[in-house]
């Protein structure tokens, strides 16, 4: 088996576990709603400039877009399926970092972000 048939079968049992087969569903759920779905979309974009801004990509976040984001997590984590929509891709952003984790030791690859200074 090459490299390429063991990262798509990877991507088989990932697609398959128990955390992604319940983070599809709860993202059913969560976007069923269509006011949900546009506050979801705007949450991601900002989450999205924010990170990016984290690490100098794209400069300071403006502070109109970090109120407005504050607003929405707040506002969002109040509905009770959005919330476990949010928590659920949480936990398979963190499962999914484990597996990277183990991949770039197994590689020998550090992929640390220098300091901006």
């Amino acid at each position: 088996m090459n490299i390429y048939d063991t990262a798509h079968a990877l991507a088989g049992e990932i697609s398959r576990s128990e955390e992604c087969v319940r983070l599809r569903e709860l993202r059913e759920r969560a976007m069923s709603d269509e006011t949900n779905r546009l506050l979801l979309e705007e949450y991601k974009r900002l989450q999205v400039r924010l990170q990016m801004s984290m690490v100098g990509a794209a400069g300071e976040m403006p502070g109109e877009d970090m109120q407005r984001f504050q607003q929405l997590a707040a506002l969002l984590y109040m509905n009770s399926d959005v919330q476990a929509y949010l928590m659920a891709e949480m936990q398979m952003q963190k499962v999914l970092a484990d597996v990277f984790k183990i991949l770039t030791d197994a590689a020998g690859v550090t992929l640390d972000i220098p300091d901006k200074n």
